[in-house]
């Protein structure tokens, strides 16, 4: 029996995660007060129904009942009941113009009648601890909701067997680290093919770019004090149970080096047998 609870920001996609789910064969019931949880997930197993998956949805719509989310946790631990996490999250910013889109109103804005800003900081800091918990991340900010059902297929699909799975992510920090990284690496110390005007509008997935990129000591040396980090750590991950591994590299726009980084790393992670694939976030933003 596969157990996966869903949680997460509110407007993150939460429903939208669900329905990939239940698309996928997982028997999907959404907003159930965490005290209840153990019981269902018993009565779930006991009875012959046909589905050997279920993904519970259990977040701040329950207002004071899910303050217990933790202990309930806690106890499925105790009772031997194995289960996943998956977390969907968003930017604050993201967050609070989907509701002003919807003319929503966030779950906590209506019980505590405060704004929808104040209602996405709070909300956040309460899920903090489930957060630092789950298995599963996804940073919904660049996602459209195609995007998310094939993250969520790809995760959750039965052909993946469960393989560990890394992604090697570039980023610009003017637009924002990812929340959902692992392992973040600055490279704007390298240089930067930005300032030479014949490969400013090339990216980091070009030779031209890796080539000027990597054609330093400084780069070359940093780019090998990565594999070496990678290479013992990664084990480390595998063995203490880790699905999933997301490793950002960052330049200023994300176009250039942090591209050229993620890609070697990843032809890198390849060449030692690992799953790994890239996505540059921000290659095709000005």
């Amino acid at each position: 029996m596969e157990v996966l609870i869903i949680t997460g920001m509110s407007g993150a996609g939460k429903s939208q995660a669900a329905n990939a789910l239940e698309d996928m064969g997982y028997y999907c019931v959404d907003n159930i007060p965490p005290l209840i949880i153990p019981s269902f997930i018993e009565l779930f197993i006991c009875k012959d129904n046909g589905f050997n998956k279920l993904a519970i949805g259990t977040d701040i719509r329950g207002g004071q009942l899910f303050h217990d989310i933790i202990e309930v946790l806690d106890s499925l631990k105790k009772r031997k009941i194995n289960y996943n996490i998956l977390f969907l999250e968003a930017a604050d910013g993201v967050l609070i113009n989907r509701y002003k889109e919807n003319r929503r109103r966030h779950p906590l804005s209506l019980t505590e009648n405060i704004t929808i800003e104040q209602a996405v900081i709070k909300e956040r800091q309460l899920l903090s601890e489930i957060y630092n918990r789950a298995d599963f991340i996804i940073d919904t900010t660049e996602f459209s909701s195609a995007q998310l059902k094939q993250k969520i297929t790809h995760i959750f699909s039965s052909d993946n067997g469960g393989a560990f799975e890394i992604k090697c992510v570039s980023f610009g920090y003017k637009y924002g680290a990812p929340k959902d990284a692992d392992l973040v690496f600055d490279v704007r110390c390298l240089p930067n093919p930005f300032y030479v005007e014949e490969l400013k509008n090339h990216t980091g997935t070009e030779n031209v770019i890796q080539d000027f990129v990597m054609n330093s000591p400084d780069s070359i040396g940093l780019l090998e004090r990565v594999f070496n980090l990678l290479d013992f750590v990664i084990p480390l991950y595998v063995k203490e149970g880790k699905t999933q591994l997301v490793i950002a590299f960052g330049c200023t726009g994300g176009h250039h080096r942090s591209v050229t980084l993620a890609e070697l790393t990843n032809k890198h992670l390849a060449d030692n047998n690992y799953r790994s694939a890239t996505l540059h976030r921000d290659i095709n933003k000005n």
